[in-house]
């Protein structure tokens, strides 16, 4: 079937983007491994719009990136003649996001549920983190080996739940 005007993922971002902007709040699941170990696939991300203009080094933000809708971790923050742009990385990737300005600063992330836990995501990521998050970035194979652990505990668990409910 053709569609004709935007794809469906451009109308959902300019709508949560529009929520945002207006100091509402979002809740979005987690798809990609750039933020691992922070944050896993299904993992689902509280964004809050107000406020995120202040965001600091440590802060999880949603920033737009080449048109695209990212969650990753804010590294720095700049200031010159007055104009503010934050670089941008995710926790498991090797190089920084290009600088965003304000209007591509969509939200920060102000709680993380992860199966039936709510974790409030902290700035500063312990040394065993970094140091997982830097294998999971060098290491595709271990990546993998990760991803597919994640996956089988979490189906798992939501069999459990299923049967749970069931009986």
């Amino acid at each position: 079937m053709h569609e004709t005007g935007e794809p469906r993922s451009s109308v959902q971002l300019g709508l949560a983007a529009e929520i945002l902007a207006a100091g509402g709040t979002i809740r979005l699941r987690a798809l990609g491994s750039s933020m691992l170990p922070t944050l896993w696939p299904g993992d689902l991300l509280t964004i809050d719009g107000a406020s995120c203009q202040a965001a600091v080094p440590g802060d999880l933000v949603l920033v737009l990136v080449n048109q695209r809708a990212l969650v990753h971790r804010v590294r720095e923050r700049l200031e010159r003649d007055g104009l503010v742009r934050w670089v941008t990385r995710g926790d498991a990737v090797p190089q920084n996001d290009p600088p965003v300005w304000p209007s591509e600063l969509l939200g920060r992330v102000s709680a993380v549920q992860r199966d039936r836990r709510v974790i409030v995501p902290r700035r500063r990521i312990s040394y065993a983190a970094q140091l997982l998050a830097w294998m999971l970035c060098y290491g595709d194979s271990f990546r993998n080996v990760c991803l597919r652990l994640h996956w089988l505990r979490h189906s798992h668990r939501q069999l459990e739940h299923a049967e749970n409910m069931g009986g």
